[in-house]
């Protein structure tokens, strides 16, 4: 048997997870092996051929804030780009591009074989390799000390990144057939379930779906709705030139399902393997497939379908809102309804994939595993889904893999810094039945986790990991200085109400001013902006567009961000209550059964995460903290009196 030595961190799976914890363990020094069943499933887009969109887009821009990739890497491939919800608030306009599918997989493996300290291998990994360790919070616990491949192969190695998206023991499932395969007839991992189940690792059943994929030449698409991408495209990555990105974009095109479609759907439930029975796994609520649209929301005449271009290399089109698991003929049957899709030829048919995960109560916020050192988890793997979902737990894992190695502190974004620290709560400290869908209304602090912002709120934490570099980091240092500067400066401008000043109020159907007032104050004005104020402001210095968009925001919505930041003052008061880890919940008086249960389950980390595992009551917390303070103060006496 082989063993080979020297190596840091094996990253399993090289999907948008995987991509992200290799690219983040080599920057941070560390040799790293990457594997993948396929070396030509870097980076698959599998299903949507698109990055962002609501509240995704938010993940995509403070992961770029932190170091990742995957917002330079679609700002290299898109095909179309569109800043969606512009019509609402600022705190939900989210970033959405449409990508070339080909493109986006062959920059991202480009970037890989490229970054020092990488290397990929296209092979299996079966098993995990590990030895137990005296652990005073748990008795014991396992440390990771290599990996095995299906061949042989022993790599040793100090750190385990698990990233295996859809892959272990999948099947996919259209109608009456099923193939045992990974995502678009790719090999799935069928062994490594088993070791991790060796391991006591808790084990999940989900599912998934994706549309058919048709031929552009039978499509008729003068009976569909031409969508266009936005006149000045947004970068995703704060590094990316915005000239660069001012390209010639694609149209994609909005049709409707109807009754006739329904009717065949509805005929067709028994062949369909979710209402047969043949499916075991749990599918996702938030994106459910046309069959449980029909059957959960019979009163609706018709559901939006979004016919989108898979690339610019490729005829294929992708059929948004119409994932299925129907028979290939049924399937036929029902996309020749729509409208423009009478002739329609399928390419590749929609299909059901299920796949193994794991429960991710068992992580810590930081994506390591609780019980097992050196081992940690991001994707799909942990019970989530989306590309962007899953490359934010990637780099965070990545990064803390990285940070256990080097013996540094680990990097947690808690749920008022960044939506990745909603996301990842959300994970640890909820019982999940079903694949984790990010959205903006999960997100609390909303207005204050723009993804405008994103720099300006994460850049320091990837600067202090060492993925930002200075130069990038002084880059938003001045930018918050210069936005500060503004905001102060508009406060102190004194405009009176003299004639000239009422006139140009009128000219914008403004009111009138009685007394005088400030620049700042007429901002918070909805009719006026920045740029109209400039008539009265003809002295101001010439600021960047990113600067000013800040200033206006943080200026009109100015009571709104204070609420949230007391908010946010008391939040961190909780998640600074930390919970010891030999805690004996055992031992605290008047804890209702359920919660002890509940947090003998998931070891919370703190008072705060204890506060939001399901079936931990306000009632309980507050008898948690009692306990804590007496535990404290007994503990001081012992180390020699109160303090």
């Amino acid at each position: 048997m082989k063993i080979i030595k020297g190596t840091d961190v094996c990253v399993i799976g090289a999907g948008h997870s995987g991509c992200e914890a290799a690219l983040a363990c080599a920057r941070l020094g560390l040799k790293t092996v990457i594997f993948t069943v396929s070396i030509d499933s870097i980076a698959l887009m599998p299903c949507n051929p698109n990055i962002g969109g609501s509240s995704k887009g938010h993940l995509v821009r403070e992961l770029d804030a932190i170091g990742g990739e995957m917002g330079k890497n679609i700002d290299k491939t898109f095909i179309q780009s569109k800043m969606l919800n512009i019509s609402k608030g600022p705190a939900v306009h989210s970033l959405r591009a449409q990508a070339d599918k080909q493109k986006y997989s062959h920059s991202m493996r480009k970037v890989l074989e490229n970054q020092k300290n990488i290397i990929i291998k296209q092979a299996e990994v079966c098993e995990l390799i590990w030895k137990k360790i005296d652990n005073s919070d748990f008795g014991y616990i396992k440390k990771i000390t290599g990996v095995k491949t299906f061949t042989g192969i022993i790599y040793e190695c100090k750190a385990v990144v698990l990233c295996t998206g859809t892959y272990l023991k999948a099947r996919c499932l259209c109608g009456e057939s099923i193939t045992y395969t990974g995502p678009n007839g790719l090999q799935a991992a069928n062994y490594l379930t088993d070791s991790l189940l060796s391991m006591e690792i808790e084990i999940n059943r989900f599912k998934t779906g994706t549309p058919a994929r048709m031929d552009k030449r039978s499509i008729d698409f003068s009976k569909m709705e031409e969508q266009f991408g936005d006149e000045k495209v947004v970068p995703f990555s704060f590094s990316t030139d915005p000239d660069s990105v001012q390209i010639d974009q694609v149209s994609c095109y909005l049709t409707y399902t109807n009754e006739n479609t329904h009717e065949i759907i509805r005929k067709n439930l028994d062949r369909s393997p979710i209402y047969a029975g043949v499916i075991e796994g749990t599918g996702p609520r938030y994106c459910p497939s046309i069959e449980d649209k029909v059957v959960k929301f019979p009163d609706k005449e018709r559901h939006q379908v979004f016919i989108e271009p898979e690339g610019l290399y490729t005829n294929e089109m992708y059929v948004g809102g119409m994932s299925s698991s129907l028979p290939e003929d049924v399937q036929l049957s029902m996309y020749r309804t729509v409208p423009g899709l009478e002739n329609c030829e399928i390419v590749r048919n929609a299909y059901a994939i299920e796949y193994d995960c794991i429960n991710p109560k068992q992580l810590y916020p930081t994506l390591g595993f609780k019980k097992i050192e050196g081992l940690y988890s991001g994707g799909q793997i942990n019970g989530s889904s989306g590309y962007e979902e899953a490359a934010a737990q990637g780099l965070i894992a990545g990064i803390n893999a990285a940070q256990f190695i080097l013996g540094k502190e680990s990097l947690i974004i808690d749920r008022s810094e960044g939506y990745i620290g909603v996301l990842i709560d959300d994970l640890v400290t909820k019982d999940n039945y079903e694949p984790y869908r990010m959205m903006t209304s999960r997100a609390e602090y909303r207005l204050l986790l723009r993804q405008d912002n994103a720099d300006l709120r994460l850049r320091e934490k990837g600067y202090r990991v060492g993925l930002i570099s200075k130069e990038q980091y002084d880059e938003v240092v001045k930018k918050k200085k210069l936005i500060e500067d503004e905001i102060n400066r508009l406060k102190n401008v004194k405009i009176g109400a003299s004639k000239k000043n009422q006139s140009f109020l009128e000219k914008y159907g403004s009111t009138s001013l009685k007394t005088g007032s400030n620049l700042a104050e007429l901002l918070c004005r909805p009719e006026l902006n920045y740029d109209i104020l400039q008539e009265l402001d003809p002295d101001r210095t010439e600021l960047p567009s990113q600067v000013i968009e800040q200033v206006e925001i943080e200026i009109k919505y100015e009571g709104y961000i204070e609420r949230q930041l007391r908010q946010v003052k008391q939040f961190k008061k909780m998640e600074n209550k930390k919970i010891p880890p030999d805690i004996d919940y055992d031992d605290v008086p008047s804890l209702r059964i359920e919660a002890r249960q509940k947090l003998k389950s998931f070891h919370p980390v703190s008072v705060g995460q204890a506060s939001r595992i399901s079936g931990v009551s306000p009632a309980d917390i507050s008898v948690l903290l009692i306990y804590l303070e007496q535990l404290h103060h007994r503990q001081s006496y012992i180390d020699g009196g109160y303090k």
